[in-house]
């Protein structure tokens, strides 16, 4: 190749270049997405777990939505008071006060206390359970399936299968809600992290049907109602529950529950 020609070819291959770059540099500025620099604040002070919790679609969906207004910046059950009190000041506003809140199982139907009506061998997903004969192999139809389906999607390992039921370890829990989510029995729910008793089950059946398959379901007997100093407890299609806000953790329903289906937390 001549000495023109090469001279030719990187002129031509300049002039792209700097084409190229113009066009490229006027496409950037044309098409520049603004960033909110509230929400760019807010996301980097999420945890940045993406556990949707908060009812979006990950740390950066609700970074958005606070930025908007559209949700309360103690909107992040992991980050907890601590990040919600960061966020109100990066938003300008006075921050709530946060309750933490902790996931519960509502069963005790662990291998010892509940009868099982056959052994199982098969895929170990509790959501899996509604196409096996009777819901699965233990006889309550209300309790803990124990195939830790919950502990499979916790992503912070709270949650575990202890002798064939499912066993929240408090302080790891951050409250995320996807072990209520996937629960195919519904056994679990939030509480108030200060809470101090609960009703470890869910059964509403009548109270001789729940002691032929387990020896620490609440029967309905109505004795922890009598026995609450504040009216904390009441007894709804033979299933005690306990009102939080009223309950002084005095522990008297516990004490006098005679199947000991009222547990401390």
């Amino acid at each position: 190749m001549s000495v023109v020609g090469i001279i030719t070819a990187t002129a031509v291959v300049g002039v792209v270049g700097i084409f190229v770059g113009v066009f490229l540099g006027a496409a950037g500025i044309k098409f520049k997405v603004q960033v909110d620099e509230k929400e760019e604040a807010v996301l980097a002070a999420l945890p940045g777990n993406n556990c949707g919790g908060c009812g979006y679609a990950g740390c950066s969906g609700l970074a958005a939505a606070i930025a908007k207004g559209e949700a309360p910046v103690n909107a992040c059950p992991v980050g907890g008071e601590a990040v919600g009190k960061q966020i109100a000041g990066i938003m300008g506003v006075e921050a709530e006060n946060t309750v933490r809140q902790v996931a519960f199982v509502a069963c005790q139907g662990d291998c010892d206390r509940t009868k099982k009506d056959y052994e199982y061998y098969g895929i170990e997903d509790c959501r899996m359970m509604s196409f096996v004969p009777g819901g699965g192999p233990k006889s309550c139809n209300s309790g803990c399936l124990g195939f830790g389906t919950c502990v499979k999607v916790c992503p912070f390992d709270a949650i575990h299968v202890v002798n064939g039921v499912a066993v929240v370890d408090k302080e790891k829990c951050k409250a995320c809600g996807k072990c209520i989510a996937v629960c195919p029995k519904k056994l679990i729910s939030l509480v108030p992290y200060e809470a101090k008793l609960g009703v470890a089950c869910s059964s509403k059946d009548k109270g001789p049907v729940t002691m032929k398959v387990c020896d620490t379901g609440c029967i309905g007997c109505g004795i922890c109602v009598k026995n609450c100093p504040v009216q904390a407890v009441t007894v709804t299609e033979f299933h005690a529950a306990i009102d939080q806000e009223k309950c002084v953790g005095c522990g008297a329903c516990a004490e006098k529950c005679p199947k000991k289906a009222i547990i401390k937390l």
